[in-house]
């Protein structure tokens, strides 16, 4: 039985204004084998409750379906997806500034923003890699992870030892290398869980 949602706790850190880390200070890149690697930032997104809290109240949010078993189910999750300026605006300006950034370090048009919003424990994605490896070599998925810190887990393709990483709170985590092809992420099920917003930037999206 899992618990009801949870009210998040605000975090002093999460009250700034609004900003990215421009200097990537306490970026930690690990490698996974010798051609797939992570970057992780933590606190990376100052100000991240606010952001939290307007992307929850302002994003008019999608609960889609997949079919298992024959049945149509709903996705243990809410979404979000914006495809590039010709949509207009970012819906804050911070997310503008977080796609200049970050393209700017990775050498990588981030051109488009999906953002996963899970409620509470019940609320999960299973393993899987993005699907944009269909279309690109070698894609770079940059998240930042706004409210309750989460599990995240991480596992070479076909099972295995997975890495943990507890993502929330403003922390950035960049996919790399052959991430999405070789390796599979998760965010599972628990039992007690305050809600958790991921904001994912993929790049090359737009001329699709």
């Amino acid at each position: 039985m899992f618990a009801e949602e949870l009210a998040y706790q605000a975090s002093l850190f999460g009250l700034d204004e609004p900003a990215v880390d421009v200097e990537f200070g306490g970026l930690r890149r690990i490698e996974l084998d010798p051609f797939t690697w992570v970057d992780h930032a933590p606190t990376w997104l100052a100000g991240s409750d606010h952001v939290f809290a307007e992307l929850v109240a302002r994003l008019p949010w999608n609960q889609r379906q997949v079919t298992m078993y024959g049945r149509r189910l709903d996705e243990p999750r809410l979404t979000w997806w914006w495809g590039g300026p010709a949509e207009g605006p970012e819906p804050l300006p911070v997310l503008r500034a977080a796609r200049e950034v970050l393209s700017a370090r990775y050498g990588k048009a981030f051109d488009s923003i999906g953002c996963n919003y899970y409620r509470n424990g019940r609320d999960s994605v299973a393993w899987h890699g993005d699907r944009i490896r269909h279309r690109l070599d070698r894609p770079l998925v940059a998240s930042v992870s706004v409210g309750a810190p989460r599990p995240f887990l991480l596992r070479a393709r076909g099972g295995g030892p997975s890495h943990t990483f507890l993502l929330g709170q403003g922390d950035l985590f960049v996919m790399g290398g052959d991430c999405q092809h070789s390796w599979e992420h998760c965010v599972p099920k628990v039992g007690v869980a305050a809600p958790r917003l991921s904001i994912m930037f993929r790049h090359d999206m737009t001329a699709r």
